[in-house]
């Protein structure tokens, strides 16, 4: 199997999938880098910024106005890390970084779009909503069977001037329809959620260089995320709790997103939570009651581990 996947709950998705062995599918932004040399600006987000004409700049130069939003230049690990929102200038002088960008601060729908690409044109989008946490978390994603026609409008001709040699799949997290970050890969946290055949033509897409996909039988679903406070050591929860919500037919999927035999300051994490779990569910207050299932089962093992040194 040539589909790269370093996080272990997620390799339930793709064990399965036949793939050439010389076919190379990334799903991590760090074998995206390397692979695409003549793309990787992508995660350079102040270039992104800049190429869509938004006001934007690197720490150092102040901004005209607030509020701003605050983030790392480049963040390969993910997970919203150093965000914030600057609301005066008195808060941009105490918190600026090297390293960091701020840009106008945008409203509006926040997209993750999933994107198959050939030779730089859009021939499939998925687009999935987020219902924001606290502190760049996230409660749940809506992955949406409607479109999206001015934010896909807007990226196809964005990736067409930018990507015209691109082949793969790419992820674009917009909010207002602007593109906020991108990445040469497609997002792993829900492609259950995608439809049969999916996987199958994703392969394709690398091995063929040909999107073939029928999309017939989309339907809405959502990925519920239960995050804890990150004062503790979790371990995971019994496999038999997993099992019986797994065996709920509402429920598609369940990740245990994290490390147990790992410090939990080496984890990528937002500021507002640990997160201990996604559960991927066509039916959202099931998802829901799967969360709280789950919640209480870490509760209850809860700081049995001893809490790990960095190392």
């Amino acid at each position: 199997m040539s589909i790269v996947e370093r996080d272990p709950w997620r390799m339930q998705y793709f064990e399965d999938v036949s793939c050439p062995d010389d076919v190379f599918i990334p799903t991590e932004d760090q074998d995206c880098y390397r692979l695409f040399p003549e793309h990787r600006w992508i995660y350079n987000k102040l270039l992104v910024a800049e190429k869509q004409g938004l006001d934007c700049a690197p720490h150092g130069i102040e901004p005209q106005g607030y509020p701003v939003f605050s983030k790392p230049i480049y963040n390969l690990r993910g997970m919203g890390m150093e965000t914030r929102v600057f609301g005066s200038a008195d808060e941009y002088l105490v918190g600026r970084d090297p390293g960091h960008m701020w840009c106008t601060l945008l409203d509006g729908e926040h997209l993750s779009s999933d994107v198959a690409v050939v030779s730089g044109e859009a021939v499939w989008w998925r687009h999935v909503l987020a219902e924001p946490g606290p502190h760049a978390t996230f409660d749940y994603w809506t992955v949406l069977a409607a479109a999206r026609s001015e934010v896909e409008k807007h990226c196809a001709a964005w990736i067409r001037q930018h990507f015209s040699s691109y082949t793969g799949m790419m992820n674009l997290e917009t909010i207002g329809g602007k593109i906020i970050e991108g990445h040469l890969r497609f997002a792993d946290q829900w492609p259950d959620l995608y439809g049969e055949g999916w996987l199958d033509a994703l392969v394709a897409l690398y091995a063929k260089k040909e999107w073939s996909y029928a999309d017939g039988d989309r339907r809405d679903g959502y990925s519920v995320v239960l995050y804890a406070t990150h004062d503790a050591q979790y371990r995971h929860p019994p496999k038999s709790v997993v099992e019986e919500l797994r065996a709920d037919p509402a429920i598609s999927s369940v990740q245990v997103t994290f490390y147990e035999d790992k410090a939990p300051e080496l984890h990528a994490m937002p500021p507002g939570g640990f997160r201990l779990a996604i559960i991927n569910c066509w039916d959202l207050a099931t998802g829901r009651r799967a969360r709280k299932a789950l919640a209480a089962s870490f509760w209850e093992t809860r700081g049995i581990i001893p809490k790990l040194r960095r190392r």
